[in-house]
């Protein structure tokens, strides 16, 4: 999802919504309740990209920290190599985040095997981009897998994974839910989920919901489809447990409509602190912040 930094990684997301919202307009409402558990809780801490703001974006120092923080969810937005491996990286080329050889570290992820994904750097970038932050560390830092990330932090945290661009990777919502299955995080929830699923797109959280009946899925939504969200929760509600808006759409009218059909309300990004306050006083579950230790110093750890 777009972070405070990376303001112009907005624009294409916005573009698409539109999309996204005939999308769910179209699919009607096929039910009466959310699907998933109902969650009742502190609202949680969920640290977008890991900790963000001070460590290059999905890489391993950026979760560490998270979790050093307090997060209660760490994200991970998922691409796929050209050879089949589900790989951690917000956006579909290699370019922005990532430096080395120009035939493995630019270009689309789709593109490129793991092992070329692997020989570049993940962290040199932040350093040059964010000088008063950097940290002689993050150099060398690879992409990881999302089988990597699990196996590193187990049950130590929990996961909030968003599928990007599920056209260009037919079939990625099966192979995430193997991957899952296969780590013993698949199948119903039972208190806080292990696993949330996230998506821009419905018909690929759909797809989920077809290939597991119990996952718990997070349908995003942005800043375009403000004035259709009110009507498009009924249809929402009929395979999702929740939305992810975009802080700017929430007022407190927003999450009571959202809470009055069972759905969670996470909205993202949020970094200052006066913001952090306005949406817990609106009542959200909790939100998406690069800086998780600030959101952590305003909610009790559970």
């Amino acid at each position: 999802m777009p972070i405070a930094h990376d303001r112009a990684a907005l624009l294409p997301r916005l573009r698409r919504l539109a999309a996204v919202a005939f999308a769910i307009s179209a699919a009607g409402c096929s039910g009466t309740k959310a699907v998933g558990p109902a969650i009742s809780s502190n609202p949680v801490v969920i640290a977008h990209r890991g900790s963000s703001y001070t460590a290059p974006e999905h890489t391993l120092a950026a979760y560490d920290l998270a979790l050093a923080e307090g997060a209660d969810y760490i994200e991970q937005d998922v691409h796929r190599t050209r050879d089949g491996v589900l790989v951690v990286i917000h956006d579909s080329t290699l370019d922005r985040t990532t430096r080395g050889p120009a035939g493995a570290c630019t270009g689309a992820v789709s593109d490129k095997t793991l092992a070329e994904v692997k020989t570049c750097d993940a962290g040199a970038w932040f350093n040059a981009q964010y000088p008063l932050r950097a940290n002689a560390a993050y150099v060398g830092l690879r992409v990881p897998t999302l089988s990597e990330v699990i196996d590193r932090y187990g049950s130590r945290t929990r996961y909030y994974i968003e599928i990007k661009d599920p056209q260009k990777y037919p079939g990625i919502e099966a192979a995430l839910i193997k991957l899952l299955n296969d780590r013993g995080l698949g199948g119903p929830a039972t208190g806080q989920p292990r696993v949330l699923i996230q998506s821009f797109d419905a018909p690929s959280l759909r797809r989920v919901r077809e290939l597991d009946a119990g996952v718990v899925l997070i349908q995003l939504v942005g800043q375009l489809l403000s004035a259709k969200a009110p009507a498009a929760l009924d249809s929402i509600r009929a395979y999702a447990s929740g939305i992810g808006p975009h802080r700017s759409i929430v007022d407190r009218s927003f999450v009571e409509t959202a809470h009055s059909k069972g759905l969670l309300v996470h909205p993202y990004t949020v970094d200052d602190p006066a913001d952090m306050a306005a949406l817990l006083a609106m009542g959200v579950d909790g939100m998406f912040t690069n800086r998780p230790s600030l959101l952590r110093g305003m909610i009790p750890v559970r």
